[in-house]
């Protein structure tokens, strides 16, 4: 075995690790080994979001400033101890096209995704076989929209969902906007649970046009929050919490608080940056998983 690879066993499991050397995050000097690292420690919050999830991953074997690749199926090299499952691509016909994805149940496989570059993790809303279990609202901000103001509709959003006995727990996107994660009760399929998700969206959209738009057309989002709620639809997936963004610092996908989010409405917090790894363990020592309700279930959402 050459040099830069060696075997290591992870809860019993033989993963061979190799580069942990190389920099993935160039003007951050963060390290694969350190990629590795950060994944390993928030797998105790991380794992329990991914688990039973078909899962994307966008893997950057030449750093975030080198080329990059959506992957849904299992690389021919997968260990035979990797739990795979075969499904119907989402939009396909059922029992014709179909993939094996991989599903990141254990610490095992998170540190093999890890040492294959797969720095982003996606998943769908729903657990296999089942209905989903989330409803997700993206808030993409157009400049010079910016996090302020997806704070300030994340709010919104909350108070109305609230009115329907759904609660929201918000996140950053890592990037430049936010997410808001419902728990539901896993009963309804996805057409009901984006059609829901919209016509929340166009209501408060009526309600603050200067602020919120709901239609997709880009040229309509300048100044304004953008709300996605496409993002229910069978085959999109959403970042994981706590998963690595592809940014020129080690970025991660952060849960927030409410307190945090209202005083970003007001022009405080959260910082306009992301927050990073090695940040974001911290928070999760003093504050754990604040998005554990998530994996408690929620209401049905209220038909129209």
């Amino acid at each position: 075995m050459p040099a830069d690879r060696f075997k290591v066993e992870v809860e019993g499991r033989p993963v061979e690790l190799s580069n942990l050397d190389k920099v993935l995050f160039p003007q951050a000097g963060f390290t694969k080994g350190e990629v590795i690292d950060y994944y390993t420690r928030i797998a105790p919050v991380l794992l329990p979001h991914l688990r039973d999830r078909a899962l994307t991953r966008i893997r950057f074997p030449n750093g975030v400033d080198g080329g990059s690749f959506f992957e849904k199926n299992a690389p021919a090299a997968t260990p035979g101890w990797v739990r795979t499952e075969n499904l119907p691509v989402p939009g396909s016909s059922k029992g014709r096209e179909t993939i094996d994805y991989v599903v990141c149940d254990d610490l095992p496989t998170l540190v093999w995704l890890a040492n294959l570059a797969a720095l982003e993790l996606h998943t769908p809303q729903w657990k296999i076989g089942a209905h989903p279990d989330l409803m997700v609202v993206d808030l993409d901000p157009g400049a010079p929209a910016a996090l302020k103001q997806c704070c300030q509709v994340a709010v919104l959003m909350r108070d109305r969902l609230a009115s329907d006995g759904v609660e929201a727990y918000p996140k950053t996107s890592g990037k430049k906007g936010m997410q808001l994660c419902c728990p539901i009760a896993g009963t309804q399929d996805a057409e009901v649970v984006s059609d829901y998700a919209k016509r929340i969206a166009q209501e408060l959209e009526k309600a603050h046009p200067k602020l919120i738009v709901s239609k997709m057309a880009k040229n309509l989002r300048p100044g304004k929050v953008f709300i996605d709620w496409s993002q229910n639809s069978a085959a999109k997936t959403t970042v994981a919490p706590y998963s690595l963004r592809a940014r020129e610092v080690p970025s991660v996908s952060t849960p927030l608080t409410w307190d945090e989010v209202e005083a970003g409405a007001a022009g405080k917090r959260p910082a306009t940056r992301p927050y990073t790894a090695g940040e974001v363990l911290r928070r999760v020592e003093k504050q754990g998983d604040l998005l554990a309700p998530l994996l408690d279930g929620g209401p049905e959402l209220p038909a129209r």
